[in-house]
């Protein structure tokens, strides 16, 4: 087989990617390890920048985001018994979130790919990348299942367990990392949300966010301890934590239901760089992970793949590789600043059990800072929403 973009994973960035370049009329065919009604149902990120949404919509596949999304023009940070607004529309004018689930994004991806002919393969099995050296005179190929596909470039979006940032020879990569000493307790309830806007909470106990996905389906996070499996909290202890956590303000009632499901996310930051070496370029998780304090991850990966599809639109017009050649660069400027802002949120808004007394009081000192000064508070909007 041969096509001119090999694509691995059918996440949000394989998908979104293969769609633009077919918008290009550059073909492309994604080969997804996993089933089809796996990656529609996984359940991940939510939370949309305004230029995501804008990619999607301008890509024309936003109509089922723009008519069950749900648009939000701040956020809520509380602590110390009080709750404070970050007020988008003030500070950011004319940008803002939609909450849209990762699930419905992938489904809204594969529904117009295949609607247009395009070559999504699914359950595929052990995908191998070849040739992909640079100044070689033969193009790179895959191979899977018994089968070889020929094509010009590899774009691996198979996320950070993938195969494609493995392909790359020992010693091109720096690798920089950090493990957070927590992770977060994620749970999905069949229940209406309790508050119009994202609550990102501080407490003594330990952190909490409340997040939604419609207007009958909640999300929650809570810190829990690095090791916790899923199994030791039954529904009865996270609904008594998040209420612990969470009813921290007068008038303030968290309406609980039932939990369809729940897993524990650890807490890391990776990057790996350069992003691409000969004919493969990563995008997504599989050059980069960001804790999920900031909301970034699916952003970063709709921001790589907006990057990616420049270059190779213009590397297939006219054979430049200028942009190629500076794929990466362009992509870590926003990886960085991207890692910085989900640090400075994570160390922000929960508690370090190595803190001493004139550490925690340090962050209460910041945290009324940001809810006090335009400036500071203008500055986590405009990176929430996400940099132009």
């Amino acid at each position: 087989m041969r096509t001119q973009v090999g694509i691995i994973g059918a996440g949000p960035a394989g998908l979104l990617l293969s769609h633009l370049l077919h918008l290009r009329g550059i073909s492309s065919v994604v080969l997804e390890q996993r089933s089809r009604d796996y990656v529609e149902r996984r359940v991940r990120a939510g939370v949309l920048e305004q230029g995501t949404v804008d990619t999607l919509v301008e890509a024309g596949v936003g109509e089922r985001l723009l008519r069950e999304g749900l648009p939000h023009h701040g956020i809520e940070l509380r602590y110390g018994g009080a709750g404070h607004r970050v007020a988008f529309e003030k500070l950011v004018p004319g940008r803002s979130i939609t909450v849209y689930g990762q699930q419905e994004v992938v489904k809204d991806l594969i529904a117009a790919r295949l609607a247009a002919g395009g070559d999504v393969r699914f359950e595929v099995e052990d995908v191998a990348l070849h040739s992909l050296e640079p100044g070689l005179d033969s193009g790179p190929y895959l191979t899977f299942g018994g089968e070889r596909l020929d094509c010009d470039v590899i774009a691996g979006c198979d996320g950070f367990h993938g195969v494609s940032r493995p392909a790359i020879p020992e010693g091109v990569l720096s690798v920089y990392e950090r493990d957070y000493p927590f992770a977060w307790l994620g749970i999905l309830a069949r229940v209406a949300p309790s508050s119009e806007e994202l609550i990102y909470t501080r407490t003594e106990r330990g952190f909490a966010l409340h997040s939604m996905r419609s207007p009958t389906v909640s999300r929650f996070y809570l810190q829990v301890p690095a090791d916790t499996k899923a199994e030791y909290w039954p529904d009865e202890r996270i609904w008594a934590e998040l209420k612990a956590r969470l009813e921290s303000v007068p008038g303030f009632t968290l309406t609980t239901g039932e939990i369809m499901e729940k897993g524990v996310t650890p807490m890391r930051a990776f990057v790996a760089e350069p992003m691409q070496y000969g004919r493969l370029y990563l995008a997504g998780d599989a050059a980069h992970i960001v804790p999920p304090t900031g909301a970034k991850g699916l952003n970063l990966a709709v921001a790589d793949v907006r990057v990616l599809t420049e270059a190779l639109a213009a590397y297939f017009a006219d054979g430049s590789t200028e942009l190629l050649d500076g794929y990466s660069a362009a992509c870590l400027k926003r990886v960085w600043r991207a890692q910085h802002f989900s640090w400075w949120m994570t160390t922000l808004l929960h508690t370090f059990e190595d803190d001493d007394p004139y550490g925690r009081r340090l962050q209460l000192s910041y945290l009324d800072y940001v809810t006090s000064s335009e400036a500071a508070a203008t500055t986590l909007a405009e990176n929430y929403v996400g940099l132009p």
